[in-house]
């Protein structure tokens, strides 16, 4: 007879995770909640298997407010392989087409201006936007081809890092949605060559940077030398994601009211916008909005044991 699963714990809280090579953000996700025992958890946004880099994983109740670091900009840095065009825009795609590269320096730095501020992308067609239904990189592997809609992006910083032979590498920072294959192969065709991505690292995520993000092997060696206890020192707080915005603290029977879905009144609250909710102990207890009579509605909250 097989021994019981052990129950899995309710635990708050957001891990900036650096994602490995070769691992999906799913598989990144059950991999850390198995490490905390965690019963609940989500990620903010897909990274590739082919990206490395900052990927925040919330657990249990961080998972309400995980939207707002899926919003959240985003910056990479990526290496393009010039005079190389694939099915997919990176190294895992077959190769469609391959050119002589004869590209300066001068050369890519004349057509960064273009790529740069507001601009329209078309999605890739391997990519896990839906048609009808359908992933549309299902569509792609079945070998169909839909027509997509150009998407509005807004790339806020476009530098070269460097660029030896037919590899440029470039750091992006952008808005929430923008493919770095599709930049990279727009920026191929504009110099007459072709480019994909052949390497791509996600630098920040949010307020969140590599310096803050924890790698499977530190992760492993804590849980392997004291379980999953030993890591919960390693969690940022639920509201770590919108810690930017104004906080209004409300009294024990305001927090109440608000803990039962109605709209309260908090002197001295901002007059418009979104607001983070602290109790009287200082405890975060979600987020609310403010409304057109200065009152603070609730809009995701805590769990609430009261």
């Amino acid at each position: 007879m097989s021994a019981p699963r052990s129950k899995r714990r309710d635990i708050d809280g957001v891990l900036i995770f650096d994602k490995p090579l070769g691992m999906s953000s799913n598989n990144a996700l059950q991999k850390v909640r198995w490490l905390f025992n965690a019963a609940k958890g989500g990620h903010t946004g897909s990274l590739d298997p082919l990206a490395s880099g900052v990927l925040p994983l919330c657990l249990g109740e961080a998972t309400k407010f995980s939207q707002y670091l899926l919003d959240a900009d985003k910056a990479y840095v990526t290496e393009a392989r010039l005079g190389m065009t694939t099915t997919t825009g990176d190294a895992e795609g077959d190769v469609l087409e391959t050119k002589p590269v004869n590209v300066t320096l001068e050369q890519v730095e004349s057509f960064l201006p273009q790529f740069t501020g507001d601009i329209l992308q078309i999605p890739p067609m391997y990519s896990a936007l839906k048609h009808e239904g359908q992933p549309l990189y299902k569509l792609a592997r079945a070998g169909e081809t839909v027509e997509r809609k150009p998407r509005s992006v807004t790339i806020n910083q476009l530098k070269v890092l460097g660029l030896e032979g037919d590899r440029l590498r470039l750091e992006v920072h952008c808005t929430k949605g923008t493919y770095i294959r599709t930049l990279v192969e727009d920026l191929g065709n504009a110099l007459g060559c072709g480019a994909h991505v052949s390497e791509l690292r996600r630098i920040q995520a949010g307020p969140f940077d590599l310096s803050k993000a924890v790698t499977l092997e530190t992760l492993e060696a804590l849980h392997a030398e004291g379980g999953h206890l030993a890591l919960d020192h390693l969690l940022l707080p639920s509201d770590c994601g919108v810690e930017d915005w104004p906080e209004v603290e409300l009294t024990e029977q305001t927090a109440y009211y608000l803990n039962h879905g109605q709209a309260v009144r908090v002197p001295g609250s901002p007059a418009f916008g979104m607001v983070r909710l602290r109790d009287p102990s200082g405890q975060f207890i979600g987020i609310g909005e403010m409304t057109d009579d200065a009152r603070v509605a609730p809009k995701r909250l805590m769990r609430f044991n009261g």
